[in-house]
């Protein structure tokens, strides 16, 4: 959730902004009202924002650590995505981005593996990718709580890579991999970043992260905003064409789907 002038900043700018919602640590009656409260005032501020392309009220389970046994708690981020489609139906919801999801437009997983073999085996193919989904998920949870998994839906790795560049001595956590050279850090970016343009069954990513954050020192830039590698390589390495889809691809995905 943004500070509104950064909106209007990105209104200007055209950057594209996801809106989410900051967690909550414990389920509670209280919990629930303050989310419901503080989300309906949140959209009805910002939908009028060109750039916010997507809605995500919830994130990681943060709040509702037991979706998945608990009803009670599973029907929150279900009824957030509801109420969000009918406080603005232009735009896609993520109930709970990264796993544990529910009612969705977008299935968001969080990725982190630090290789880009790992990455390419795990989604190589429909039926890969939809063994990630129900049974065979990247972390300790269940991507998917719905039953079965809805085809159709765009497959978004919303957070991977993690790569922490030359971490200080004595840190107690800096990133999900790390590598000790610049040029162990592009190939390994490049790397990450081919798996995911390279496959067809992904839609989109969001590399984790922009910047180093606190204890978090897997960005791309330093706090201080100094790039890690020379802008000009990050430039070609994200914003390189996806791999095309090959058109009898298209038509067999499209019957999948049942479209």
């Amino acid at each position: 959730m943004e500070d509104p002038r950064f909106l209007a900043w990105c209104d200007r700018i055209g950057l594209l902004v996801w809106d989410e919602m900051p967690s909550a640590f414990e389920f509670a009656p209280r919990t629930v009202e303050r989310i419901v409260r503080e989300w309906m005032e949140v959209v009805r501020r910002d939908r009028s924002h060109p750039c916010v392309v997507t809605w995500v009220p919830m994130n990681e389970s943060w709040g509702v650590w037991h979706l998945a046994e608990v009803a009670e708690q599973r029907h929150l981020p279900t009824a957030l995505y509801h109420l969000t489609k009918s406080l603005d139906g232009s735009r896609p919801v993520i109930s709970n981005d990264g796993w544990e999801i529910t009612d969705t437009d977008i299935l968001g997983v969080h990725d982190y593996a630090p290789h880009p073999e790992s990455l390419r085996e795990r989604y190589a193919g429909a039926d890969a990718v939809a063994r990630v989904l129900s049974d065979r998920w990247p972390g300790r949870k269940k991507v998917v709580l719905a039953d079965p998994v809805e085809r159709g839906l765009p497959v978004v790795l919303t957070e991977f890579g993690g790569l922490s560049y030359a971490p200080a001595a004595g840190e107690k956590w800096f990133g999900y991999g790390t590598v000790g050279s610049a040029e162990e850090l592009t190939e390994r970016l490049r790397g990450l970043v081919d798996a995911v343009l390279d496959n067809p069954e992904l839609a989109g990513f969001c590399y984790t992260q922009l910047t180093d954050t606190e204890q978090e020192r897997n960005g791309l830039l330093t706090e201080d905003r100094e790039p890690k590698l020379p802008v000009p390589v990050l430039r070609e390495i994200l914003t390189r064409p996806a791999k095309a889809v090959p058109r009898e691809d298209v038509e067999a995905n499209r019957r999948r789907a049942g479209g």
